[in-house]
């Protein structure tokens, strides 16, 4: 989950159970207040009835039962009973619903004076009624018709205004929380376009003050940290390559001098063949070298211009062949182009052709047969070549470092290599805003796959 959904959420989750808790106390105190507010009615009903009851001359039981039948408001099933010190009932405001009732209940109004209770739905108070008289035990009942119809009204009112008040927070949340990380977005778009070509790339610092601010100085600080260091590598690389050439050239032509002198004596000779070897392997790696540092620093200054691809290949095939005769090349079309631009790149001929010479070397060198077979599509977007041969493979644990410089697989190190041709491939594929990607198995031999984009 995103830490904006996760804000949100959280966020959505206080703000309900604080709802929800406030509209419990709202229920519950409008449901104490009706209750006691309905128990002091009924205990104004009993005491009335007990003063017409005693002391107005003139109202028999009758009467009262008529006054009481006919004033009852708002009070569903509304029953009076009046007892008297025996537990006699001597008064009941209706005949055909009496409240039941047990000694022991009069007994205990009679010692507690006064007591509030529920029976079903009804609720119910005992009251000891004394007034220069004969004590008399009164017991009220009805149902608050109107205090529950209110209290129903109130309970979809919080209910409602509880979900309302839920889909309000989910919307201000993620608002809310997509406002406060906007800026962390931001600098996560602006961290995802710096590679190592771009590394002196800054983050927008914002104000400089707030907590976001200070992330994206200190990552400017780390990335201006990381800067230097390349820029000291690339340096160091390069100038140590351009320093390694003089003295490589200047020995491999003493070496060379040496060999003409050197005719009538094998043993010498071999030396000198073999130092001529190894210094033109320190050569080439040295040029590499070279190569690399440099594509890093002038990544700006390659010419572009349209190419065929298969023109590309052809070239690349030629190179290999001139140099390794018993080299075979086999060209092809995976899917024939729709029209003439569908194999046309913007690219640099001679740094594309060296990717394609290298990766054809690379698959001529590791299969028995020496046969490469290089196949051209295309679609709508990108045009792909894919380099095939039937050689050794690459081990599935020796993929993903298979572009590192000086990298080789654990089955090739028998063959002669250098390491550095693929990081090359893969370094010149970049600066053409391609991928190069390979899929191989060990024994059954591998595929390299160049997509370009085409114009």
């Amino acid at each position: 989950m995103k830490i904006k959904d996760r804000i949100a959420f959280q966020f959505t989750l206080l703000v309900a159970a604080i709802l929800l808790l406030f509209s419990i106390a709202i229920y519950s105190v409008s449901e104490h207040y009706r209750q006691e507010e309905f128990y002091d009615r009924l205990k104004s009903r009993a005491r009335t009835t007990c003063r017409l009851l005693l002391k107005v001359k003139g109202i028999d039981k009758d009467l009262l039962k008529a006054i009481d039948q006919n004033t009852l408001s708002e009070m569903l099933d509304e029953k009076v009973l009046i007892f008297n010190a025996d537990n006699d009932l001597i008064y009941s405001s209706v005949d055909d619903k009496l409240l039941t009732y047990q000694a022991a209940l009069l007994d205990e109004v009679r010692s507690k004076k006064y007591m509030e209770f529920h029976e079903g739905e009804s609720e119910v108070i005992g009251l000891l009624y004394q007034d220069q008289s004969e004590p008399l035990i009164v017991l009220a009942s009805a149902y608050d018709t109107f205090g529950h119809s209110k209290l129903t009204n109130l309970r979809g009112t919080l209910g409602w205004g509880l979900l309302a008040g839920i889909a309000v927070t989910i919307g201000l949340g993620i608002y809310f929380a997509g406002n406060a990380l906007r800026p962390i977005s931001r600098i996560n778009e602006q961290v995802s376009l710096i590679t190592a070509q771009n590394l002196s790339q800054k983050l927008d610092e914002g104000n400089r003050k707030d907590e976001i601010a200070q992330l994206a100085i200190n990552f400017n600080t780390v990335l201006d940290r990381l800067h230097k260091a390349f820029e000291q590598q690339k340096s160091f690389v390069s100038h140590a390559s351009h320093e390694l050439r003089t003295p490589l050239a200047a020995l491999k032509s003493e070496i060379q001098l040496g060999q003409r002198f050197n005719k009538d004596n094998p043993a010498l000779e071999e030396v000198f063949t073999n130092l001529f070897s190894d210094t033109e392997r320190l050569i080439s790696i040295t040029n590499n070298l070279l190569f690399l540092a440099r594509s890093y620093e002038h990544t700006s200054q390659v010419n572009m211009s349209p190419i065929h691809i298969e023109d590309l290949a052809f070239l690349a095939k030629e190179e290999l062949l001139s140099i390794n005769p018993d080299y075979n090349v086999v060209i092809d079309y995976e899917n024939i182009p729709g029209n003439e631009n569908a194999t046309v790149i913007e690219g640099n001929e001679e740094l594309l052709k060296r990717v394609f010479s290298n990766l054809l070397d690379n698959a001529c060198k590791y299969s028995p047969d020496h046969t490469a077979q290089i196949l051209i599509a295309s679609d709508e977007k990108s045009c792909i070549v894919k380099v095939r041969d039937r050689g050794i493979g690459i081990a599935d644990a020796d993929l993903e470092n298979i572009f590192n410089p000086f990298f080789r697989s654990a089955n090739a190190t028998s063959i002669p290599g250098f390491g550095i041709g693929l990081s090359i491939c893969q370094r010149i594929v970049e600066l053409h805003h391609g991928v190069l990607s390979v899929t191989s198995e060990v024994g059954r031999g591998s595929e390299f796959k160049v997509r370009l984009d085409h114009i």
